[in-house]
């Protein structure tokens, strides 16, 4: 029997299999080692920065910080609009709590009857969550402690100190400065300025008119933010001041408005409905631009309740109309140096005379003049000066409506200016081109259409800038003069308004007219003399007088309309600039529905207006206070009272003045 054989062959071949396997685990093993060491490292050494900043960035947050509104102010750095602070209360739609709970808790403490709170849950609906809701503005220093006391029992609830938008003056500047409000949802774009998180902010507001509207990007500034520690849940902790980013303030809008002469002269309009516009007879800066009546701008940065704005709405007296860029109106007889600039220009001779005996027999009907006994034989100076609309009737006829139109629309009518702020309209001014394409029932310009058209009646409709560019124009007497409202933005000047072309018309023809408007306010038989009067020493004022119908008299005794409804009667107008020998100052006065005559409702608050801008201006003030020469006494005369020196009246209604 042979011996068993052992085969070495078969156990090296195993072994060396199990050495080959545990080399090649061993291998993966160290790999594995190797690579988690390798990025722990690069964790701990290379990343700790970042993840320390996302660790940072769950512990912190960063809320938003609405920006100062940038300011506006006066030619003379008078603030008009700025920023108060302001106690307010926000609820945060967390999720956790119900605001509609939320709600009737904060009604304990703060004023928040039910319709608020309903008005509230539908903000709230619309409100993305983590936005907070502005529930309250302006609380009192107790309501404001009351809810921080409470705060721990209410983490959704914040009450913190913001700003505000104010207006200093009130209703003064209303118009022209608009006002702002909340985001609504139509506000919001995807792209662009409209889109950044800052508009859903509640402390944040945008323009909605004027000023605050035509320039609220740089009025907005920069959003800056809140460095606030947080818990697991988003409920603040404490506030972190040295991690805060400050916003940056927006910039300030400087308007060439002078506040004094703007107060001044929405005080002398009382009850009155209308509009005054002043404007710098060298620069074209609007120096005042009031619509009365006017309505309380820091109102509606509150938030109007339906009942108030339905009041403010419905009232006929319009108060949320802008008159004096918005409103239009027929100019009457203030149309008149338009027309005897037109008539110059068309060849008509000044100096010859037409016979007003109070009426004008054409087109089968008779055209009266506003004096019932007539005027007698007129030339155009004397026209000017007593108003005399049968002169301008018949003058009108003979050259037609185009070369008014022309004159019309190189003195400003017809057209809106940059001003910087929207909301002009431009108005009417008739041509037969204009009647051709716009009055499609009657296309033809007929000859009655120019004889109304001549004392500013039928198809013409200015508003109370186009008459202070008007008279402003005429006053420089060489500049086709464009208005400025917006001196600066930033500190960036504007570009002035002289920066223009000369007037089209010869110097010799424009001195007739203004010879004629001097004659109005200063000869003792002009048709203003007596409301024109300045009380300044030497310093004397032009003007023209204008009413305009709004219904026709035909058929009626009298064409006084003092005693009709508000709605039917005429509007009173009146023109005017100063000094007469350096115009400094152009103004106009609308009077809507006032019922008494251009010379009664107009002039007189011209006049006040015209004082206070002549008396704020250095150059004039030291010509009014400058001494009289004494005068040579040859020989003695016997004692007497010298008369005194005309002073401005009362703005009162008097009876029976001209038009």
């Amino acid at each position: 029997m042979s011996e068993p054989s052992i085969f070495f062959s078969e156990v090296n071949e195993r072994q060396g299999a199990f050495h080959r396997r545990s080399f090649l685990l061993g291998g993966f093993a160290g790999a594995g080692l190797l690579a988690l060491g390798g990025r722990l490292a690069h964790l701990q050494i290379l990343e700790a920065q970042r993840y320390q900043k996302l660790s940072a960035s769950n512990q912190f947050n960063f809320r938003l910080v609405p920006p100062p509104r940038g300011l506006i102010v006066d030619r003379n750095g008078q603030i008009l609009a700025s920023n108060r602070p302001n106690f307010r209360l926000l609820v945060v739609k967390d999720g956790e709590h119900e605001p509609g709970e939320t709600l009737k808790t904060l009604a304990h403490f703060v004023p928040l009857d039910e319709d608020r709170q309903a008005r509230l849950l539908r903000e709230f609906e619309r409100t993305p969550r983590s936005v907070p809701v502005s529930v309250m503005e302006d609380m009192t220093w107790e309501q404001f402690s009351a809810i921080n006391i409470r705060t721990p029992e209410m983490p959704n609830v914040t009450a913190d100190m913001g700003e505000v938008r104010v207006y200093p003056h009130g209703g003064a500047f209303a118009h022209v400065i608009g006002y702002v409000a909340k985001v609504n949802r139509e506000d919001l774009t995807e792209t662009g300025p409209n889109s950044e998180p800052i508009m859903l902010h509640p402390g944040f507001r945008i323009g909605r008119q004027g000023v605050e509207k035509a320039f609220d990007l740089d009025l907005r500034g920069r959003a800056g933010a809140k460095k606030i520690e947080v818990d697991a849940r988003g409920r603040e902790i404490r506030h972190d001041q040295d991690g805060d980013l400050p916003a940056v303030p927006g910039k300030t809008i400087e308007l060439t408005l002078d506040a004094d002469i703007q107060t001044r002269a929405l005080e002398v309009m009382g009850d009155e409905s209308g509009a005054i516009v002043m404007m710098d007879c060298r620069s074209g800066d609007l120096l005042c631009m009031v619509s009365a009546p006017s309505f309380d701008a820091n109102r509606f940065v509150r938030g109007l309740s339906v009942a108030e704005y339905r009041a403010l709405a419905d009232y006929e007296r319009r108060p949320l109309l802008d008159k004096a860029m918005s409103g239009t109106y027929p100019p009457g007889s203030t149309f008149k140096p338009t027309v005897a600039l037109a008539a110059l220009n068309a060849g008509v001779d000044p100096s010859r005379r037409i016979n007003c005996s109070g009426g004008w027999y054409f087109g089968g009907r008779t055209w009266r003049c506003w004096r019932h006994g007539g005027h007698g034989p007129q030339d155009m100076h004397d026209a000017i000066k007593n108003s005399c609309d049968v002169y301008f009737y018949q003058v009108a006829l003979e050259i037609g409506p185009d070369y008014i139109a022309e004159a019309a629309k190189a003195l400003g009518f017809g057209q809106t200016f940059d001003i910087g702020i929207p909301g002009q309209r431009s108005g009417v001014v008739g041509s037969t081109e204009w009647k051709r394409t716009q009055v499609k029932r009657d296309p033809k310009w007929h000859p009655g259409d120019s004889v109304s058209y001549g004392i500013g009646q039928g198809y013409v409709a200015v508003n109370g800038l186009q008459l202070a560019v008007m008279t402003a124009r005429l006053a420089n007497g060489r500049k086709a003069l464009n208005p400025r409202l917006v001196k600066s933005v930033g500190g960036v000047p504007m570009k002035p308004g002289d920066a223009v072309p000369d007037l089209p018309f010869p110097a010799e023809h424009l001195d007739y007219v203004r010879g004629g408007m001097i004659s109005v306010a200063n000869d003792v038989s002009g048709t203003a003399y007596r409301q024109s009067q300045l009380g300044l020493g030497d310093v004397m004022m032009a003007g023209k007088t204008g009413t305009a119908q709004v219904r026709s008299y035909d058929g009626l005794a009298s064409r006084d309309s003092r005693h009709a409804q508000w709605r039917l009667k005429d509007h009173n107008l009146y023109v005017a600039f100063a000094p007469v020998d350096d115009p400094r100052y152009a103004v106009s006065v609308i009077i809507q529905h006032g019922g008494l005559g251009g010379a009664t409702a107009a002039a007189p608050r011209a006049r006040e207006v015209m004082r206070v801008a002549l008396l704020k201006d250095p150059e004039i003030r030291a010509r009014i206070e400058r001494p009289l020469p004494m005068p040579e006494i040859t020989e003695l005369e016997p004692e007497g009272v010298a008369p005194a020196a005309p002073t401005p009246g009362p703005i009162v209604a008097e009876p029976g003045e001209p038009t």
